[in-house]
C-alpha cells in the first residue's frame, strides 16, 4: 500500500514536469512515514520507476527510458547540484554536444566543479566529476531542458576544458575533431579571455596549434598575440611522450612529438 501511495504521488510529480525529488520530500508530501517511504522507494527502484542517484536524491523515470534505467542526466543535474550545495557546469564532450559538436554520443555525463566528488552511475549511465580550482571565474551559459535548465561552460570554456582534460575526452586526436566543429561557435576574444583564467601556457599552447591544424586560425590570433607576450616554454604536444627527434612548432612553441589525426 505504501509503494502505491508513494507510486501516485511521484505520478502527480511527474505530470507537472518533475523528474526528481528528496526523499524528504517524499515523506513530507506523501503523508507516510520516513520508514515508509524508505521501504516503498526500495520496492519502486527494483521496478524501474525510480533510480536512486544519492540516498537522499531520486530521479523519476518515465516508461520510455525504463531500459536506459533513468532519464537524461539533463533532465535533474541542476537539482541535483542544489541538493549537494555545489556549484557546478556540464563540461567537457557533454558540453561541447549541447554546442553541437559532438561526433558520437558520451559513454559519462561530463560535469566541473570546484571539489572532488566521486562518479556516480545512474542507471545505465555515469555522471563524472572533475575537480578545477577555476571553475567558479568560468564562464557558463544556462541552457534550457525539458524540466528547467543546467549551467553549460560556454563554447570558449569548453575549448580550453577539453585540451586541460584531453584524456578524458577521448585524447587529442577526438579534442581535435570536436575542436574541428566547436570552433565556428567561438569568439576569438572570448576564447582568449577564457584562457587567461587558467593561465596554463602549455595547454593554451596545444589549444592554438589544434586550432591551426583544423584550419580556425582566424580565432586563434589574439590568443597568439597574448602567449607570445608571455613568453612561454616549449612544451610537448603530447605529454608523457618522448621528444627526442621531435620537430619543433616555433609558432606555438611546442615539439610535435605525435601527429594528430581529425576524423572529418
Amino acid at each position: 500500500m505504501a509503494a502505491a501511495t508513494l507510486e501516485h504521488w511521484i505520478d502527480l510529480l511527474q505530470s507537472r514536469g518533475r523528474y526528481s525529488f528528496l526523499r524528504d520530500e517524499a515523506v513530507s508530501q506523501s503523508g507516510l512515514s520516513r520508514d515508509s517511504v524508505r521501504k516503498a522507494l526500495r520496492k519502486l527502484a527494483t521496478r524501474g520507476r525510480v533510480v536512486k542517484v544519492k540516498d537522499y536524491f531520486y530521479a523519476v523515470v518515465p516508461l520510455e527510458y525504463q531500459s536506459a534505467g533513468s532519464p537524461p542526466m539533463s533532465w535533474f543535474i541542476d537539482e541535483l547540484m542544489r541538493a549537494m550545495g555545489r556549484p557546478y557546469y556540464v563540461a567537457l564532450l557533454s558540453a561541447a554536444g549541447q554546442h553541437g559538436a559532438s561526433h558520437q554520443q558520451p559513454q559519462e555525463f561530463q560535469v566541473v566543479t570546484e571539489r572532488y566528488i566521486r562518479s556516480q552511475v545512474v542507471g545505465r549511465a555515469k555522471i563524472r566529476f572533475f575537480t578545477s580550482q577555476y571553475m567558479p571565474q568560468a564562464a557558463c551559459m544556462d541552457v534550457k531542458t525539458p524540466t528547467g535548465s543546467m549551467r553549460v561552460s560556454t563554447p570558449e570554456t569548453t575549448a580550453v576544458d577539453l585540451v586541460r582534460f584531453a584524456k578524458s575526452a577521448g585524447q587529442l586526436n577526438h579534442v581535435a575533431t570536436i575542436l574541428s566543429e566547436l570552433a565556428t561557435s567561438c569568439d576569438p576574444k572570448k576564447l582568449l579571455a577564457a584562457v587567461k583564467k587558467v593561465g596554463d601556457l602549455p595547454n593554451a599552447q596545444r589549444l592554438g596549434y589544434i586550432l591551426d591544424l583544423v584550419r580556425r586560425k582566424r580565432i586563434t590570433m589574439p590568443l597568439h598575440e597574448w602567449l607570445m607576450r608571455q613568453d612561454p616554454n616549449t612544451a610537448p604536444l603530447w605529454s608523457g611522450r618522448p621528444v627526442e627527434g621531435a620537430r619543433n612548432s616555433r609558432r606555438w612553441h611546442l615539439l610535435l612529438n605525435g601527429s594528430i589525426e581529425v576524423d572529418v
